[in-house]
């Protein structure tokens, strides 16, 4: 009895001996455990009767069982090691969810200084969690920390905590509070962002020509205005018709699906912003004349008049119409080197042509398909390609121009303007463009012109009424007398 003791007692020791190894490396524990192990698995074979104890199948056996487990736990053990020594992960979800952006990790790598993330809490949200760990991965600046309000009492009021759940970010001398305790990779990302800009941006949205509002109403622009000002810029409206000049601090001046044309004042204004390193966006829609041709001409960009069709019938595939050009094709810019083979939908737009001017260089950025054209007659109700009115495509949709001399100014003109209202910037990559134009507008780093944090993709199946019944009957009644049924049949005919 004592030779089986020693000896299961020393293949015990000596396995934990050798898997402590594999995980934390060669210390005093595991070399003691290694040890003790074969001295009592040497004496247990001294004090039997070596052939004997090895000739006897119980023996055999055990041996077999014991090597086999010890195989087991070395895998184990290093696959464990291998895990903790190379830390790879792998995100097979749609959307990637639990990967961050592109934007997200260049954001946090670049971080020059420590940035922490303060949970005000009794205890972590272990989504919110994993989501900080997920930053954390990508630069050793970015730390979090779960502080209990109700213990550290001096710290919360210090922040001025009201509630538990309450988030807040600190990078060097500066805080700000999250919005929401329930902190998405797009809320913290936009946070960081906020906090990291040495100062404050202004956006003016021009105003007094029909452009499209700055409201959540149809047509409105309430979602591109809410994601700048998450990202930290400032957004005001402004009609030069009243203050007579575009403000001292304006880093970008956006005309949105203006409809009348501006006064010859107002172009000439603009004219000049742009002359002393000012920056521009247009959003213009087809069959409108904004009076903005000399500026344009300035710069090397035509605008046409006709309307931009889709003849490859993706869009009716999609629930879109012909006027709907779904676009995956981009020019070689900052703006979209991210985008790859991405879709974006652009809706009612006018083709842009560019023409060599001196000091301008122009890169196109959305390239419709060989299959669109640019339709001249849209009284038939049949819409077909003619080749003696209608341009052929692929056709110029968006362009961005920048100027060095005598100040640097940059100047992004698209054919829609619909693509960026709400509801479609939502859609596909139309959002991603937009923002991206922006941050090249207002010279942001180049890096950082990449996809927006992805929202988990909603798979929610609302069951009408008669639905849920039928799915109900199946599951509950129908399927069970089925198996009764069956069951009895057999039953029947094995007896």
């Amino acid at each position: 009895m004592t030779r089986i003791v020693l000896f299961f007692h020393g293949i015990a020791l000596g396995v934990a001996g050798i898997v402590a190894i594999s995980i934390t490396g060669w210390s005093i524990v595991p070399i003691i455990l290694l040890v003790s192990g074969t001295i009592l698995f040497a004496l247990s074979l001294w004090l039997g009767r070596g052939k004997q104890i090895w000739q006897q199948p119980s023996t055999k056996q055990g041996v077999n069982a014991v090597v086999t487990t010890i195989m087991v736990l070395l895998v184990v053990g290093l696959i464990n090691w291998l895990g903790i020594r190379y830390d790879r992960r792998w995100d097979l979800t749609e959307n990637q969810l639990y990967t961050l952006s592109a934007q997200s990790q260049i954001l946090v790598a670049e971080l020059e200084q420590p940035l922490e993330v303060l949970v005000f809490d009794r205890q972590i949200d272990s989504e919110l969690e994993n989501l900080l760990e997920n930053y954390r991965r990508y630069s050793q600046q970015f730390q979090f920390r779960l502080i209990n309000p109700e213990q550290e009492i001096g710290l919360a009021q210090q922040y001025g905590i009201q509630s538990l759940g309450e988030i807040y970010i600190q990078y060097g001398d500066r805080q700000q509070k999250l919005d929401s305790g329930n902190a998405t990779e797009t809320q913290l990302t936009n946070a960081i962002e906020k906090i990291k800009r040495d100062r404050p941006t202004n956006i003016y949205f021009l105003q007094g020509h029909g452009e499209a509002s700055l409201e959540f109403v149809e047509g409105g622009l309430a979602q591109m205005v809410s994601n700048l000002k998450d990202r930290g810029h400032t957004v005001r409206e402004l009609n030069l018709a009243h203050s007579g000049n575009i403000p001292d601090d304006a880093d970008l001046i956006i005309i949105a699906g203006a409809t009348r044309k501006l006064l010859a004042a107002e172009v000439s204004t603009l004219q000049q912003y742009l002359t002393t390193g000012g920056n521009l966006l247009l959003l213009l829609s087809p069959n409108t004349d904004l009076g903005i041709t000399p500026l344009l001409q300035n710069w090397g960009i035509e605008l046409d008049n006709r309307l931009i069709v889709d003849g490859s019938g993706a869009g009716e595939i999609m629930g879109f119409g012909p006027a709907v050009a779904i676009v995956n094709d981009y020019g070689e810019h900052p703006i979209t080197a991210s985008f790859r083979n991405g879709i974006a939908l652009f809706p009612e737009s006018r083709p842009l042509k560019i023409s060599e001017q001196a000091g301008i260089e122009s890169t196109p950025l959305i390239i419709s398909n060989r299959q669109t054209w640019a339709e001249s007659d849209l009284s038939n109700e049949e819409i077909t390609f003619d080749a003696t009115k209608d341009l052929s495509g692929p056709l110029n949709m968006a362009i961005a121009s920048v100027r060095e001399q005598p100040d640097p100014s940059r100047l992004v003109v698209f054919g829609s303007s619909t693509f960026a209202t709400n509801g479609w910037f939502e859609q596909q990559l139309n959002g991603d463009i937009l923002l991206n134009s922006i941050s090249w507008l207002l010279r942001e780093n180049r890096d950082a012109l990449t996809l927006r944090p992805q929202e988990p993709a909603n798979r929610r199946l609302n069951l009408g009424f008669m639905q849920a019944t039928i799915i109900s009957w199946l599951a509950l009644r129908i399927m069970p007398l089925i198996a009764l049924i069956a069951g009895a049949w057999l039953w029947w005919r094995r007896r």
